[in-house]
Protein backbone atom coordinates (compact mmCIF):
# COMPACT_ATOMS: atom_id res chain seq x y z
CA UNK A 1 0.00 0.00 0.00
CA UNK A 2 0.91 3.67 -0.69
CA UNK A 3 0.35 5.52 2.70
CA UNK A 4 0.29 9.07 2.89
CA UNK A 5 1.82 8.97 5.98
CA UNK A 6 3.49 5.40 7.45
CA UNK A 7 2.81 5.82 11.33
CA UNK A 8 1.28 2.71 12.85
CA UNK A 9 -2.39 1.92 13.81
CA UNK A 10 -0.31 2.08 17.47
CA UNK A 11 0.28 5.81 17.60
CA UNK A 12 -3.34 6.22 16.77
CA UNK A 13 -4.39 3.96 19.19
CA UNK A 14 -2.71 5.54 22.32
CA UNK A 15 -4.12 8.89 20.68
CA UNK A 16 -7.44 7.63 21.52
CA UNK A 17 -6.40 5.67 24.91
CA UNK A 18 -4.79 9.05 26.25
CA UNK A 19 -8.60 10.67 26.23
CA UNK A 20 -8.13 12.52 22.90
CA UNK A 21 -11.52 11.68 21.73
CA UNK A 22 -12.68 14.04 19.42
CA UNK A 23 -8.68 14.48 17.97
CA UNK A 24 -8.46 13.52 14.03
CA UNK A 25 -6.07 11.24 14.06
CA UNK A 26 -3.58 11.73 10.65
CA UNK A 27 -3.70 9.77 7.95
CA UNK A 28 -3.24 5.81 7.63
CA UNK A 29 -2.88 3.30 5.67
CA UNK A 30 -5.29 0.23 5.50
CA UNK A 31 -2.44 -1.97 4.86
CA UNK A 32 -0.67 -0.90 8.28
CA UNK A 33 -3.96 -0.98 10.23
CA UNK A 34 -5.07 -4.79 8.66
CA UNK A 35 -1.50 -5.98 8.12
CA UNK A 36 1.72 -5.85 7.81
CA UNK A 37 3.49 -2.80 9.04
CA UNK A 38 6.11 -3.47 11.64
CA UNK A 39 4.66 -3.16 15.36
CA UNK A 40 6.53 -2.39 18.73
CA UNK A 41 6.34 -4.39 22.10
CA UNK A 42 3.81 -7.02 22.10
CA UNK A 43 2.87 -6.21 18.01
CA UNK A 44 2.47 -8.45 15.36
CA UNK A 45 5.87 -8.13 13.39
CA UNK A 46 5.07 -7.48 9.55
CA UNK A 47 7.49 -10.45 8.99
CA UNK A 48 5.25 -13.18 10.61
CA UNK A 49 1.51 -14.19 9.93
CA UNK A 50 -1.04 -14.21 12.35
CA UNK A 51 0.04 -18.28 14.01
CA UNK A 52 3.72 -16.76 14.68
CA UNK A 53 2.29 -14.43 17.31
CA UNK A 54 0.75 -16.15 20.00
CA UNK A 55 -0.60 -13.06 22.04
CA UNK A 56 -3.74 -12.58 19.88
CA UNK A 57 -5.63 -15.36 18.56
CA UNK A 58 -5.08 -16.87 14.73
CA UNK A 59 -7.56 -17.36 12.20
CA UNK A 60 -7.43 -21.09 11.83
CA UNK A 61 -9.98 -24.04 9.93
CA UNK A 62 -12.87 -25.89 11.14
CA UNK A 63 -14.35 -23.08 13.58
CA UNK A 64 -17.51 -23.02 13.41
CA UNK A 65 -19.97 -19.68 13.20
CA UNK A 66 -22.62 -19.63 15.21
CA UNK A 67 -25.20 -17.01 15.40
CA UNK A 68 -26.12 -14.83 17.21
CA UNK A 69 -23.06 -15.43 19.10
CA UNK A 70 -20.49 -13.93 16.11
CA UNK A 71 -22.37 -10.88 15.52
CA UNK A 72 -20.92 -9.80 19.13
CA UNK A 73 -16.84 -8.47 19.48
CA UNK A 74 -13.86 -10.84 19.38
CA UNK A 75 -11.84 -8.88 21.24
CA UNK A 76 -8.90 -12.19 20.83
CA UNK A 77 -8.54 -11.03 17.83
CA UNK A 78 -6.42 -7.95 16.81
CA UNK A 79 -9.43 -6.43 14.26
CA UNK A 80 -12.91 -6.66 13.36
CA UNK A 81 -15.47 -4.65 11.60
CA UNK A 82 -19.35 -4.40 11.33
CA UNK A 83 -19.94 -3.38 7.50
CA UNK A 84 -22.85 -2.29 5.96
CA UNK A 85 -23.79 -0.87 1.99
CA UNK A 86 -27.62 0.17 0.84
CA UNK A 87 -28.26 0.90 -2.76
CA UNK A 88 -32.14 3.10 -1.89
CA UNK A 89 -33.96 5.17 -4.29
CA UNK A 90 -35.41 7.85 -3.12
CA UNK A 91 -39.39 9.25 -3.47
CA UNK A 92 -38.11 11.14 -6.83
CA UNK A 93 -37.03 7.56 -8.21
CA UNK A 94 -33.46 8.99 -8.01
CA UNK A 95 -30.37 6.34 -6.70
CA UNK A 96 -28.36 7.18 -3.80
CA UNK A 97 -26.18 5.09 -1.72
CA UNK A 98 -25.33 5.26 1.95
CA UNK A 99 -22.47 3.52 4.05
CA UNK A 100 -21.63 2.56 7.51
CA UNK A 101 -18.85 0.83 9.00
CA UNK A 102 -17.59 0.23 12.39
CA UNK A 103 -14.34 -1.15 13.20
CA UNK A 104 -12.78 -2.75 16.10
CA UNK A 105 -8.64 -2.29 16.91
CA UNK A 106 -6.83 -3.92 19.57
CA UNK A 107 -4.08 -1.92 20.81
CA UNK A 108 -2.84 -4.71 22.95
CA UNK A 109 -4.57 -8.58 23.48
CA UNK A 110 -6.98 -8.23 26.30
CA UNK A 111 -6.22 -9.44 29.83
CA UNK A 112 -7.89 -11.13 32.34
CA UNK A 113 -8.60 -7.47 33.65
CA UNK A 114 -10.23 -5.59 30.95
CA UNK A 115 -13.76 -6.05 31.76
CA UNK A 116 -12.73 -3.90 35.16
CA UNK A 117 -10.86 -1.45 33.22
CA UNK A 118 -13.89 -0.81 30.36
CA UNK A 119 -16.21 1.11 32.76
CA UNK A 120 -12.27 2.46 34.82
CA UNK A 121 -11.82 4.07 31.35
CA UNK A 122 -8.85 1.98 30.52
CA UNK A 123 -8.95 -0.18 27.73
CA UNK A 124 -6.94 -1.57 24.37
CA UNK A 125 -9.63 -1.65 22.29
CA UNK A 126 -10.74 1.14 19.97
CA UNK A 127 -13.41 1.93 18.00
CA UNK A 128 -13.78 3.83 14.57
CA UNK A 129 -16.73 4.47 12.48
CA UNK A 130 -17.13 5.50 9.37
CA UNK A 131 -20.60 6.62 7.54
CA UNK A 132 -21.02 8.07 4.19
CA UNK A 133 -23.85 9.23 1.95
CA UNK A 134 -23.34 9.59 -2.08
CA UNK A 135 -25.62 10.56 -5.23
CA UNK A 136 -24.57 11.09 -8.69
CA UNK A 137 -23.13 14.70 -7.83
CA UNK A 138 -22.29 14.13 -4.10
CA UNK A 139 -20.55 12.56 -1.78
CA UNK A 140 -20.08 13.20 1.99
CA UNK A 141 -18.22 11.12 4.11
CA UNK A 142 -17.11 11.44 8.08
CA UNK A 143 -15.92 9.28 10.88
CA UNK A 144 -15.76 8.96 14.65
CA UNK A 145 -13.28 7.26 17.00
CA UNK A 146 -13.20 6.36 20.93
CA UNK A 147 -11.83 4.32 23.10
CA UNK A 148 -14.27 0.87 24.35
CA UNK A 149 -16.48 2.38 27.08
CA UNK A 150 -19.67 1.73 28.01
CA UNK A 151 -20.59 5.10 27.31
CA UNK A 152 -19.26 5.98 24.46
CA UNK A 153 -18.76 2.84 22.18
CA UNK A 154 -18.91 -0.80 21.99
CA UNK A 155 -21.48 -3.86 21.52
CA UNK A 156 -23.77 -4.63 23.00
CA UNK A 157 -25.95 -8.65 23.71
CA UNK A 158 -29.00 -8.17 24.57
CA UNK A 159 -30.85 -6.26 22.62
CA UNK A 160 -27.81 -6.36 19.52
CA UNK A 161 -26.64 -3.09 19.53
CA UNK A 162 -23.27 -1.53 17.74
CA UNK A 163 -22.56 1.68 18.38
CA UNK A 164 -20.37 5.20 18.78
CA UNK A 165 -21.61 7.80 20.16
CA UNK A 166 -25.06 8.37 18.36
CA UNK A 167 -24.20 6.53 15.36
CA UNK A 168 -25.98 3.11 15.94
CA UNK A 169 -27.32 -0.09 14.85
CA UNK A 170 -29.81 -1.13 17.06
CA UNK A 171 -31.39 -4.42 16.91
CA UNK A 172 -34.90 -5.38 18.78
CA UNK A 173 -33.45 -9.05 19.02
CA UNK A 174 -29.94 -10.82 19.67
CA UNK A 175 -29.76 -11.49 16.24
CA UNK A 176 -28.94 -8.56 13.70
CA UNK A 177 -32.52 -8.07 12.49
CA UNK A 178 -35.00 -6.45 12.73
CA UNK A 179 -32.91 -3.21 13.46
CA UNK A 180 -32.75 0.38 12.80
CA UNK A 181 -29.32 2.51 12.14
CA UNK A 182 -28.77 6.36 12.64
CA UNK A 183 -25.89 8.44 11.91
CA UNK A 184 -25.64 12.14 11.78
CA UNK A 185 -22.85 14.65 10.82
CA UNK A 186 -22.84 18.21 9.44
CA UNK A 187 -23.57 17.48 5.78
CA UNK A 188 -25.53 14.41 5.75
CA UNK A 189 -27.72 11.66 8.19
CA UNK A 190 -29.48 8.70 8.18
CA UNK A 191 -32.24 6.99 10.47
CA UNK A 192 -32.85 3.42 8.67
CA UNK A 193 -35.12 0.53 8.98
CA UNK A 194 -33.44 -3.18 8.13
CA UNK A 195 -35.10 -6.07 7.85
CA UNK A 196 -34.05 -9.72 6.67
CA UNK A 197 -34.93 -13.44 6.99
CA UNK A 198 -32.30 -14.61 4.81
CA UNK A 199 -29.84 -17.20 6.51
CA UNK A 200 -26.50 -15.74 6.57
CA UNK A 201 -23.34 -16.75 3.63
CA UNK A 202 -20.62 -18.23 5.38
CA UNK A 203 -17.72 -17.07 2.96
CA UNK A 204 -14.38 -19.09 2.01
CA UNK A 205 -14.62 -22.80 3.46
CA UNK A 206 -17.65 -21.98 5.99
CA UNK A 207 -16.53 -18.75 7.24
CA UNK A 208 -12.84 -19.40 6.82
CA UNK A 209 -12.02 -16.90 4.31
CA UNK A 210 -7.94 -17.08 3.04
CA UNK A 211 -6.72 -13.73 1.87
CA UNK A 212 -2.91 -14.95 0.03
CA UNK A 213 -2.73 -17.77 -2.24
CA UNK A 214 0.03 -19.51 0.50
CA UNK A 215 -3.05 -19.55 2.95
CA UNK A 216 -0.98 -18.01 5.01
CA UNK A 217 -3.58 -15.48 6.25
CA UNK A 218 -7.31 -15.18 6.78
CA UNK A 219 -10.19 -14.05 8.29
CA UNK A 220 -13.53 -15.57 9.62
CA UNK A 221 -16.21 -13.69 7.21
CA UNK A 222 -19.98 -14.20 6.64
CA UNK A 223 -22.47 -11.74 4.98
CA UNK A 224 -26.00 -11.02 4.89
CA UNK A 225 -26.29 -9.14 0.72
CA UNK A 226 -30.31 -9.62 1.38
CA UNK A 227 -31.44 -6.62 3.60
CA UNK A 228 -34.91 -4.63 2.90
CA UNK A 229 -33.95 -1.53 3.94
CA UNK A 230 -36.76 1.78 4.42
CA UNK A 231 -36.64 5.59 6.17
CA UNK A 232 -34.93 8.46 6.10
CA UNK A 233 -31.91 10.23 4.46
CA UNK A 234 -30.75 13.67 4.95
CA UNK A 235 -28.77 15.61 2.47
CA UNK A 236 -27.66 19.57 2.65
CA UNK A 237 -30.59 19.81 4.93
CA UNK A 238 -33.33 18.13 2.93
CA UNK A 239 -34.94 14.96 4.01
CA UNK A 240 -35.82 12.18 1.62
CA UNK A 241 -37.83 9.03 2.23
CA UNK A 242 -36.01 6.01 1.06
CA UNK A 243 -36.55 2.70 0.48
CA UNK A 244 -33.93 -0.30 -1.24
CA UNK A 245 -31.52 -3.05 -0.80
CA UNK A 246 -28.68 -3.54 1.70
CA UNK A 247 -25.81 -5.37 2.26
CA UNK A 248 -23.66 -6.53 5.85
CA UNK A 249 -20.44 -8.44 5.79
CA UNK A 250 -18.60 -9.11 9.43
CA UNK A 251 -15.24 -10.12 9.05
CA UNK A 252 -12.30 -10.69 12.40
CA UNK A 253 -9.04 -11.56 12.05
CA UNK A 254 -5.31 -10.88 13.55
CA UNK A 255 -3.65 -10.26 10.33
CA UNK A 256 -5.72 -9.38 7.46
CA UNK A 257 -2.91 -8.50 4.76
CA UNK A 258 0.62 -9.62 3.98
CA UNK A 259 3.50 -7.68 3.16
CA UNK A 260 3.09 -8.08 0.01
CA UNK A 261 -0.12 -7.27 -0.47
CA UNK A 262 -0.80 -3.84 -1.73
CA UNK A 263 -4.44 -3.09 -0.94
CA UNK A 264 -7.89 -4.72 -2.60
CA UNK A 265 -10.93 -4.43 -5.06
CA UNK A 266 -14.41 -5.54 -3.39
CA UNK A 267 -17.67 -5.79 -5.23
CA UNK A 268 -20.78 -6.57 -3.76
CA UNK A 269 -22.99 -7.17 -6.74
CA UNK A 270 -26.77 -7.58 -6.62
CA UNK A 271 -27.42 -9.27 -9.74
CA UNK A 272 -31.53 -10.11 -9.22
CA UNK A 273 -33.62 -10.15 -6.13
CA UNK A 274 -32.50 -13.68 -5.48
CA UNK A 275 -29.08 -14.09 -6.40
CA UNK A 276 -25.96 -11.82 -5.21
CA UNK A 277 -22.51 -11.78 -6.07
CA UNK A 278 -19.71 -11.02 -3.67
CA UNK A 279 -16.11 -10.86 -5.76
CA UNK A 280 -12.89 -9.51 -4.67
CA UNK A 281 -8.87 -9.42 -5.49
CA UNK A 282 -5.75 -8.78 -3.32
CA UNK A 283 -2.94 -6.79 -5.24
CA UNK A 284 0.71 -7.10 -5.04
CA UNK A 285 2.65 -4.12 -3.05
CA UNK A 286 5.25 -4.33 -6.29
CA UNK A 287 3.37 -5.34 -9.30
CA UNK A 288 0.28 -3.73 -8.26
CA UNK A 289 -1.44 -7.06 -10.22
CA UNK A 290 -3.85 -9.45 -8.66
CA UNK A 291 -2.65 -12.09 -6.21
CA UNK A 292 -5.28 -13.74 -4.66
CA UNK A 293 -8.90 -13.35 -5.35
CA UNK A 294 -12.39 -14.85 -3.83
CA UNK A 295 -15.94 -14.94 -5.33
CA UNK A 296 -19.34 -16.59 -3.84
CA UNK A 297 -22.42 -16.55 -5.73
CA UNK A 298 -25.18 -15.97 -3.05
CA UNK A 299 -29.42 -17.19 -2.88
CA UNK A 300 -31.33 -15.71 -1.18
CA UNK A 301 -32.45 -19.07 0.07
CA UNK A 302 -29.12 -19.47 1.85
CA UNK A 303 -27.44 -21.62 -0.96
CA UNK A 304 -24.24 -20.67 -2.51
CA UNK A 305 -21.60 -21.20 -4.72
CA UNK A 306 -17.58 -20.59 -3.90
CA UNK A 307 -16.19 -19.52 -7.51
CA UNK A 308 -12.60 -20.99 -8.25
CA UNK A 309 -9.98 -18.51 -8.36
CA UNK A 310 -9.32 -19.28 -12.26
CA UNK A 311 -12.71 -18.75 -12.96
CA UNK A 312 -12.77 -14.92 -11.83
CA UNK A 313 -11.94 -12.50 -14.25
CA UNK A 314 -11.92 -8.70 -13.33
CA UNK A 315 -10.31 -5.77 -15.60
CA UNK A 316 -10.61 -2.15 -14.72
CA UNK A 317 -11.38 -0.09 -18.16
CA UNK A 318 -11.57 3.47 -16.72
CA UNK A 319 -9.56 5.24 -14.56
CA UNK A 320 -10.64 8.57 -12.42
CA UNK A 321 -8.14 11.03 -11.21
CA UNK A 322 -8.90 12.09 -7.25
CA UNK A 323 -5.76 14.19 -5.68
CA UNK A 324 -3.32 13.16 -8.31
CA UNK A 325 -4.27 9.42 -7.62
CA UNK A 326 -5.88 6.59 -10.30
CA UNK A 327 -9.00 4.75 -8.95
CA UNK A 328 -10.31 2.18 -11.55
CA UNK A 329 -13.91 3.25 -11.50
CA UNK A 330 -15.54 1.54 -14.01
CA UNK A 331 -15.00 -2.73 -14.11
CA UNK A 332 -15.41 -5.90 -16.73
CA UNK A 333 -16.39 -8.56 -14.03
CA UNK A 334 -16.55 -11.80 -15.77
CA UNK A 335 -17.10 -15.50 -14.28
CA UNK A 336 -17.71 -17.53 -17.79
CA UNK A 337 -18.65 -20.75 -16.02
CA UNK A 338 -21.68 -19.10 -14.34
CA UNK A 339 -22.70 -16.77 -17.63
CA UNK A 340 -21.73 -13.94 -16.00
CA UNK A 341 -20.21 -10.79 -17.68
CA UNK A 342 -21.10 -7.54 -16.77
CA UNK A 343 -19.92 -4.02 -16.77
CA UNK A 344 -19.94 -2.30 -13.58
CA UNK A 345 -19.58 1.60 -12.94
CA UNK A 346 -19.68 3.96 -9.86
CA UNK A 347 -22.65 6.01 -9.71
CA UNK A 348 -20.08 9.03 -8.16
CA UNK A 349 -16.79 8.33 -10.18
CA UNK A 350 -15.26 10.75 -7.24
CA UNK A 351 -16.24 9.16 -4.13
CA UNK A 352 -13.01 8.60 -2.65
CA UNK A 353 -13.28 8.86 1.56
CA UNK A 354 -11.20 11.92 2.89
CA UNK A 355 -10.55 10.27 6.10
CA UNK A 356 -7.94 9.20 7.78
CA UNK A 357 -7.83 5.91 6.40
CA UNK A 358 -8.29 6.97 2.59
CA UNK A 359 -9.50 4.71 0.23
CA UNK A 360 -12.48 4.60 -2.70
CA UNK A 361 -15.80 3.80 -1.79
CA UNK A 362 -19.76 3.88 -3.55
CA UNK A 363 -22.66 2.87 -5.39
CA UNK A 364 -22.59 0.88 -8.82
CA UNK A 365 -24.69 0.24 -11.54
CA UNK A 366 -24.19 -3.10 -13.15
CA UNK A 367 -25.23 -3.88 -16.88
CA UNK A 368 -24.19 -6.84 -19.16
CA UNK A 369 -25.52 -10.44 -18.39
CA UNK A 370 -27.45 -8.84 -15.71
CA UNK A 371 -28.17 -5.92 -14.39
CA UNK A 372 -28.93 -4.55 -11.30
CA UNK A 373 -26.72 -2.01 -8.57
CA UNK A 374 -24.10 -2.66 -5.66
CA UNK A 375 -21.06 -0.98 -3.98
CA UNK A 376 -17.51 -1.41 -4.53
CA UNK A 377 -14.53 -0.36 -2.54
CA UNK A 378 -10.85 0.37 -3.78
CA UNK A 379 -8.15 0.18 -1.19
CA UNK A 380 -4.32 0.70 -1.60
CA UNK A 381 -4.11 3.17 -4.97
Amino acid sequence: MNPLIQTSALALSILVLAGCKESQPKQQSMGALLGGDRKVGNQIDGNETQADNPLFTPVVKGVELTFPADHQAHPNFRHEWWYLTANLIDEDGNPLGVQWTQFRFAAAPPTAEDDVKKTDWQTQQIYMAHSAVTTTDKHYADEKWSRDQVSLAGVDTSPFRVYLDDWQWTSSTNDLFPATLNANSEQFGYSLTLTSNAPYQKQGEQGYSTKSANGQVASYYYSQPFIDVSGEVTIDGETHQVSGKGWIDREWSSQFLLDSQQGWDWFALRLSDETSLVVFQLRDSKTGQANYSHARLMQKDGEGIKIEQNEIRLKPTKQTQIEGRDYPTEWLVSIPAQRIEVTVSAFNPNAKMPLSVPYWEGPVSIEGSHSGTGYMELTGY
